[in-house]
C-alpha cells in the first residue's frame, strides 16, 4: 500500500480507483456503491508486476532468460534482445488457456506458502511424489540457477546479469547491483509486489510439471525478477520438449491472468484449488475469439486511451459487496430516485450575518503559510511565464478594446496597471488564490453601454461610474453578508458548460474577428498576382512632417507615395497607401509583404506548434522528463516561434504598443477620479439603477467561474472560499471605480489555464499507462509574481528595449553576413568615409542619392516595444 507522504509516487490505476471506490464524485454526492457505511469498501490490492522466465539452450546449456515482462500490459524482449517493445495489449492463442486449466487442475497448488527464500520456495514445489530423489536434486539446481535479466540502468546502457548455476547462500539471495538500479522500479509504486511465472521445456521430464504458489508474506527471492520486488506468487510450468511454444504461450497465459485485475482479486482471496480454477474460468467467460485469417497475429494492439469501466465486469465477491449496499443507496434517494447531494461545508449557510465570511477566513487561514511554501517547485515557474505572457496580452488586448469603447478615458496603461492591483491584492487575500482576476467580455459590454449612455446624455462618464462602482461594491456587501453565495450549488453542470462555451466562443470570435479585420484591412494577393505590394517615397513637399500622402493618378500612374520620414520596418503604412500587384515606378520605390497572408501564418503555426508541443507528453519520442517540460512550455515556446518568425523575416505585421509613460490615458485628468465633475448631484443616486443590473451580472460571471475551479474532480485539498472571494472583488471593484481603472471578476478562461499549469501527475505509471491525476498545486505564489510582473512591464518598457536589442544585434552576427548587417547598422556620413571598404556595400540600391537613402532608412526611432497581436 501507498505510505504517507508518497503521492507524488501514486501508481495506482483506472481498475484500482474503481475497485476502491475513490472514482471522484460530485460535491456532497452520498458514498460510492463500493463502499459500506465505514467508508470502508473493497480493499486495495498492491500493484504487480509479473515477470516471464523461459528456459532456453535444451538440449546444450540451459540457462533462465527473462522475456516478458507484465504490469497492466505486455512488454516482449525483441527478437535478438537489446531492447523491450513498446507495451501492448497481449493476445493469447485460445489452447495455451485450455492446456493451462489443466495443467494446474493436475499440479500442484500451494496458498499461503510460508516460505521465506527462494531456496526453501523450491524445496516446497519440487517436494512431490512423481519425481525420482535424482530428478529432483537436478530441478532444484535448475531452478536455483540466477536467471539472465535485460536490466536498464539509470543513466547506463542495458546490461544483462550472468547466468551460472549455484547454491542459494546468504549473500547470492540479496538483490544484485543492476537489480537496485533498474530504471523501471522508478515507475513502480511503493508497496508494488513481484509474481514471478517460470516456463520451459526439459527433456529428462518425462511428464508435465505445473506449481501455482501464492506465498503467506511476499518476499524478495533474491535474483529471481529484474525488479527487487517482494514476490507473492509464483507459478512453474516444465514439461517435455512438444512441438512448437507450447510452454512458453503457457507462461504468457499466466502473467496475462495475473496482469488482470479481476483475477488477481480472486486469487487473492482464493482458499483452494476449486476458487483458482473458478477465476480461470471467470476469465474465459469474457474472453473475445479472434477469427482466424482476419488478423495479423503478429500485429500487437495499442494501449487504449481510455480503459472501459471495470464495474462492468466486477467478481462475484464485489458484487455481494454492491449488493449489500443497495438498502443504504436506497435510503440516500430521494422520492424520485435521484441521489440526494450534500452539500459541501464551503456551501452550508449558517444563519449569522457574514458567517460563511467569518467561516473561509478561519478555514483559508491555517492554510495560508503553506501557500507559499507550496509554490517552492519547478513547475511553478514554468507556470508563471505561461500565464505572464496570457495575462499581458489579455491586458493589452481588453485595454485596447476598452479604449475604443470609451473613446479613450480608459486604454492600455489602466489596463495593465488595474490587472497589476487587483490581481495582486486578490492573490494575497482570497479564498481561491489560483483564481486570475481579468477583464471579461459580458463586463466589457456594458462598459461600452455605460459609456455610450453617458454620452448621449452629456455626462460625465468617469464620475458617473465611480457611483456605479460605489452601489455595485455595496450591493455585493449585502449579498456577502446575506451567505447569498450558498446559490451557487443550485448551478447545475449543464450551467457550468453553457458558461464555459459562451466565454470560449468569445475567445474564438475575437481572435477570428481580428484575422477577418487583417484581410479587409490588407487584401490577400489574389492567384496570379505578385505576391508583394509595392510603394514609392517621394519627398513631402508641404514641409519636414512625416506623413503618408496619396499621389494624384495623372502624376505617379496611380502609384501610392509617401513621406521619406516614415520609412522605417516597424512601421506600418495605411492600407489605402499599399498598391497591390503593380510594379514600382518612380524614384526610392519599396516592397510591402502580404500583411493579412503572413499574419494568418503566424497565427496558424504558433497555434499548431502548441498543440503539437501539448501532445508530446503522451508521445513516445524523448525521456520523459524532456516531454514533460516541452509539454509544460508548449504555449510559451508557440508564442517565442512566432514572436522570433516575426522579428526574423521583418515582417511588417501589425503591432500592439506598450505606453512608456506613467500617466492616466485621457489628458488633463488625475488618477482619482472626482466624485461629481459636472454631473448633478442626484445622478449618484440614479447610479444604483444599473449598478444593481452590472451587480447581478458580476455575482453570475465570478461565482460560475468559481464553481468551475473548485470542482471535486480537480482534487483540492484546500478547499474553496466562495464568500471570501466575492468579498474581495467587492473591495476591488470599489478600489478600481476610484481610480478610474477597468473592473475585475474571475477570468474562467485563464484560470482554468493556471490550474492546468500546476496539475500533478504520478511518477510512477505502467509501461504503457499515461500519468495518474494527482491534484493541483495549490499556492498562492505564481499568481502573486504574474502580476507583480505586469506591473513591473510598465516601467520597464524602454529598459527591456536599450538592452533587449544589444543582444539580438549581437546574435544576428552568427546567422549574417557583414554584407547583409550593412543594411541593419548605420552608414558612415559620405565625408568621413574617403575609400568605402570593398566587398561591404549593398549589392543593389534604391534610385536617388546616397544621402538620402541613408536618412530613409535609418532614421533613428524613440524606444517603445512591440508585442504581436498573433
Amino acid at each position: 500500500m501507498r505510505p504517507q507522504g508518497q503521492e507524488e509516487f501514486d501508481g495506482h490505476t483506472a481498475y484500482d480507483n474503481v475497485l476502491t471506490g475513490e472514482l471522484d464524485s460530485g460535491p456532497g454526492s452520498g458514498p460510492s456503491p463500493d463502499t459500506d457505511s465505514q467508508g470502508q469498501g473493497v480493499p486495495k490490492d498492491p500493484l504487480l508486476f509479473i515477470q516471464l522466465n523461459e528456459l532456453l539452450g535444451w538440449p546444450q546449456v540451459l540457462e533462465w532468460r527473462e522475456t516478458g515482462r507484465w504490469v497492466l500490459f505486455e512488454e516482449k524482449l525483441e527478437v535478438g534482445g537489446g531492447r523491450w517493445s513498446a507495451p501492448h495489449v497481449p493476445t493469447l492463442a485460445l489452447p495455451s488457456l485450455q492446456k493451462l486449466r489443466s495443467l494446474l487442475a493436475e499440479g500442484l497448488v500451494l496458498l499461503d506458502c510460508p516460505a521465506q527464500s527462494l531456496l526453501e520456495l523450491v524445496e516446497q514445489v519440487t517436494r512431490v511424489e512423481s519425481l525420482s530423489p535424482e530428478l529432483r536434486g537436478q530441478l532444484q539446481s535448475l531452478l536455483l540457477q540466477r536467471p539472465q535479466h535485460l536490466i536498464r540502468t539509470t543513466g547506463t546502457r542495458p546490461c544483462r546479469g550472468s547466468a551460472h548455476p549455484r547454491e542459494s547462500s546468504h549473500d547470492e539471495e540479496a538483490p544484485l547491483k543492476e537489480q537496485r538500479q533498474n530504471a523501471l522500479r522508478h515507475k513502480l509504486p511503493p508497496g508494488a509486489e513481484a509474481g514471478a511465472v517460470l516456463a520451459g521445456e526439459l527433456g529428462f521430464l518425462a511428464q508435465p510439471l505445473g506449481a501455482f504458489v501464492r506465498l503467506r508474506d511476499p518476499v524478495v527471492l533474491g535474483s529471481l525478477t529484474e525488479v527487487p520486488l517482494p514476490s507473492r506468487f509464483f507459478c512453474l510450468l516444465l514439461g517435455p520438449p512438444t512441438l512448437g511454444r507450447s510452454y512458453h504461450e503457457m507462461g504468457r497465459a499466466m502473467a496475462v491472468l495475473l496482469s488482470d485485475p479481476q483475477f488477481q482479486w480472486s486469487v487473492r482471496r482464493a482458499s483452494n484449488l476449486h476458487d483458482l480454477l473458478a477465476a480461470l474460468d471467470a476469465f474465459l467467460e469474457e474472453v473475445t475469439v479472434l477469427p482466424p485469417g482476419r488478423w495479423d497475429p503478429t500485429s500487437r494492439i495499442p494501449p487504449p486511451k481510455c480503459l472501459p469501466s471495470p464495474h462492468k465486469r466486477l467478481p462475484l465477491q464485489t458484487q455481494e459487496v454492491k449488493d449489500s449496499s443497495a438498502p443504504r443507496r436506497a435510503r440516500a434517494e430521494d422520492r424520485h430516485g435521484h441521489p440526494q447531494h450534500t452539500p459541501s461545508p464551503e456551501l452550508q449557510r449558517t444563519g449569522r450575518l457574514f458567517g460563511g465570511l467569518v467561516q473561509d477566513v478561519r478555514r483559508k487561514a491555517s492554510w495560508y503559510p503553506s501557500d507559499f511554501l507550496d509554490a517552492l517547485h519547478p513547475q511553478c515557474f514554468s507556470a508563471v511565464l505561461y500565464i505572464y505572457l496570457a495575462t499581458i496580452t489579455n491586458a493589452i488586448t481588453f485595454g485596447g478594446l476598452l479604449g475604443e469603447a470609451t473613446d479613450g478615458a480608459q486604454g492600455v496603461l489602466e489596463s495593465f496597471l488595474g490587472t497589476a492591483v487587483a490581481g495582486a491584492a486578490f492573490c494575497l487575500m482570497a479564498g481561491q488564490p489560483l483564481t486570475i482576476l481579468s477583464s471579461t467580455g459580458p463586463v466589457l459590454v456594458f462598459e461600452r453601454l455605460l459609456f455610450n449612455f453617458s454620452r448621449d446624455y452629456s455626462l460625465d462618464y468617469l464620475p458617473f461610474r465611480l457611483w456605479v462602482g460605489i452601489w455595485v461594491a455595496t450591493f455585493c456587501l449585502v449579498l456577502v453578508a446575506t451567505e447569498a453565495s450558498v446559490l451557487v450549488r443550485y448551478f447545475t453542470r449543464f450551467t457550468e458548460e453553457g458558461f464555459c462555451a459562451l466565454i470560449s466562443l468569445i475567445f474564438i470570435y475575437d481572435a477570428v474577428g481580428k484575422m477577418l479585420s487583417l484581410t479587409r484591412a490588407y487584401p490577400i494577393q489574389r492567384p496570379g498576382s505578385p505576391a508583394y505590394g509595392c510603394f514609392c517615397q517621394y519627398p513631402d513637399p508641404g514641409g519636414n512632417e512625416s506623413q503618408w500622402t496619396r499621389t494624384k493618378p495623372e502624376d505617379r500612374d496611380g502609384i501610392l507615395s509617401m513621406d521619406l520620414g516614415l520609412v522605417n520596418a516597424s512601421l506600418l503604412p495605411p492600407p489605402e497607401c499599399v498598391r497591390r500587384g503593380g510594379h514600382p515606378r518612380g524614384p526610392s520605390c519599396h516592397t510591402v509583404p502580404d500583411i493579412a497572408l503572413f499574419s494568418l501564418l503566424l497565427f496558424l503555426t504558433s497555434f499548431l506548434f502548441a498543440m503539437a508541443l501539448k501532445h508530446v507528453k503522451t508521445s513516445r519520442f524523448f525521456p520523459s522528463v524532456v516531454r514533460k517540460v516541452l509539454s509544460d512550455f508548449s504555449s510559451v515556446l508557440a508564442i517565442l516561434l512566432g514572436c522570433g518568425l516575426d522579428a526574423f523575416l521583418g515582417l511588417a505585421t501589425p503591432k500592439l504598443m506598450v505606453p512608456r509613460e506613467f500617466k492616466p490615458t485621457l489628458p488633463g485628468r488625475d488618477w482619482l477620479v472626482s466624485s461629481f465633475g459636472t454631473n448633478p448631484w442626484w445622478l449618484s443616486v440614479a447610479a444604483a439603477l444599473p449598478a444593481l443590473l452590472l451587480s447581478i451580472l458580476i455575482f453570475m460571471d465570478q461565482q460560475i467561474t468559481a464553481v468551475i475551479l473548485n470542482r471535486a474532480e480537480y482534487r483540492l485539498r484546500k478547499g474553496a472560499g466562495f464568500h471570501l472571494d466575492f468579498f474581495c472583488v467587492a473591495l476591488l471593484m470599489l478600489l478600481t471605480s476610484a481610480l478610474g481603472l477597468p473592473w475585475y471578476v474571475s477570468a474562467t478562461v485563464i484560470s482554468l489555464a493556471h490550474m492546468d499549469s500546476l496539475r500533478r501527475e504520478s511518477r510512477a505509471c505502467a509501461p504503457g499507462e499515461p500519468p495518474s491525476f494527482l491534484g493541483i498545486r495549490e499556492q498562492r505564489l505564481t499568481g502573486l509574481v504574474v502580476f507583480i510582473l505586469t506591473g513591473i512591464s510598465i516601467f520597464l518598457a524602454p529598459i527591456l528595449k536599450l538592452l533587449g536589442l544589444v543582444g539580438v544585434r549581437k546574435a544576428l552576427e552568427w546567422v549574417f553576413s557583414p554584407q547583409e548587417l550593412l543594411w541593419l547598422d548605420e552608414l558612415m556620413p559620405e565625408k568621413e568615409r574617403s575609400t568605402p571598404e570593398k566587398g561591404l556595400e549593398p549589392e543593389c540600391s534604391f534610385s536617388g542619392s546616397e544621402s538620402e537613402e541613408s536618412e530613409l532608412m535609418y532614421q533613428p526611432k524613440a524606444p517603445e516595444i512591440n508585442i504581436s497581436v498573433n
